[in-house]
């Protein structure tokens, strides 16, 4: 499974297309197998309509461009991706969240570091008193000069930083994710260590997330964490808090890479078998909001990279955001949904079950 060189859109990969995907998903495109409904197996557990318990997390993907171009990227992101969200945009989110108390805003893309009002919008976030995640790539950190004092930034305003690490080795890593990644991520993770983060008593938390590297199931979250820590201390003096588990979604380049290799049928249907109704009724989607690059709300990222917007009852962009209906929505569901929910369950936090 080695990195792509451009986004599926820039190649002009059908499945760049989401109603393209949507169809796959479905049955109804490139493939013949059909699974039982995500929604017929919700009802069956007493789970339809799967409503939110609350918003507690205010999730913003700031722009889909990135100093990477990863194989199993759902937002299909890369250099060549322009969709950035704009000051004004951003606007519109310190507004929503005046009204609101929600106290997590978790920043994502693409590269978050990447969007020139990037550090204006975490200082905004800061000011308001926001518990701030930025998920990082980490290769950003080196990527230019102009971003080599990020690690400094984070702790000045007390960001927690989520990094993306595939694997303990170059090899896998630089598979997945490009040649040179393991070894620029190795030392933007020792930079953070020297700030001060993942280290004990600092308060500031350094989480990293793992993503298998192929068509199966992540392994089970705390034996991989110790793994982790152990071999990274071990080889480069890496101290980290938690490693998140996260199962690779059928959406966008993992999806191509699914229809590409043979793959897809069996790794649907290992999702449909280890469906787990204790971790379907701890999906994140039902704590969560998801904010597009263009003000647009979603029920979670999955949904947003499919274009499925919030139910239409609810409001549908930031302009007219109302907590409360959005809190009284059902949520919008597909056969992708099938990865949140098999075996220990999978979110943008690991494991729910």
């Amino acid at each position: 499974m080695k990195a792509a060189k451009k986004s599926l859109q820039a190649r002009g990969g059908q499945l760049s297309n989401t109603f393209t995907q949507l169809k796959v998903l479905n049955g109804k495109a490139l493939v013949d197998t059909k699974f039982e409904s995500f929604a017929a197996k919700l009802d069956s557990i007493g789970l339809l309509p799967l409503q939110p318990t609350g918003v507690e997390i205010f999730q913003i993907n700031v722009g889909k461009m990135c100093n990477q171009v990863c194989k199993h990227c759902h937002v299909d992101a890369g250099p060549d991706r322009k969709e950035i969200m704009t000051k004004a945009t951003m606007q519109l989110c310190l507004q929503a969240l005046k009204k609101t108390n929600i106290s997590t805003v978790d920043l994502t893309g693409g590269a978050p570091e990447m969007n020139p009002n990037f550090r204006w919008f975490v200082e905004e976030l800061s000011a308001m008193g926001k518990h701030i995640i930025d998920r990082c790539n980490l290769t950003i950190i080196n990527a230019n000069k102009k971003y080599n004092d990020l690690p400094a930034f984070f702790k000045q305003h007390q960001v927690e930083v989520v990094s993306s690490l595939p694997y303990y080795s170059a090899s896998r890593t630089d598979s997945q994710r490009g040649d040179g990644v393991f070894e620029s991520s190795i030392k933007a993770l020792q930079q953070l260590n020297e700030v001060g983060y993942g280290m004990d008593g600092s308060g500031l938390l350094l989480n990293l997330v793992y993503n298998p590297s192929g068509a199966f199931l992540p392994a089970d979250q705390a034996t991989l964490q110790q793994q982790f820590k152990q071999q990274l201390k071990r080889k480069y003096n890496i101290e980290f808090n938690q490693l998140y588990a996260i199962t690779n979604l059928p959406v966008s380049r993992f999806l191509d890479y699914l229809i590409e290799s043979g793959n897809y049928e069996a790794y649907m249907e290992k999702l449909v078998n280890a469906f787990n109704p204790t971790a379907a009724a701890g999906v994140m989607c039902r704590n969560t909001i998801s904010v597009s690059w263009d003000g647009y709300l979603y029920d979670c990222d999955f949904n947003q990279m499919l274009d499925l917007k919030v139910q239409q009852k609810a409001p549908q962009h930031l302009a007219d955001f109302n907590l409360e209906q959005l809190n009284n929505r059902s949520i919008v569901l597909n056969q992708h949904c099938y990865g949140c929910t098999a075996g220990a369950g999978s979110s943008c936090g690991g494991s729910t079950a």
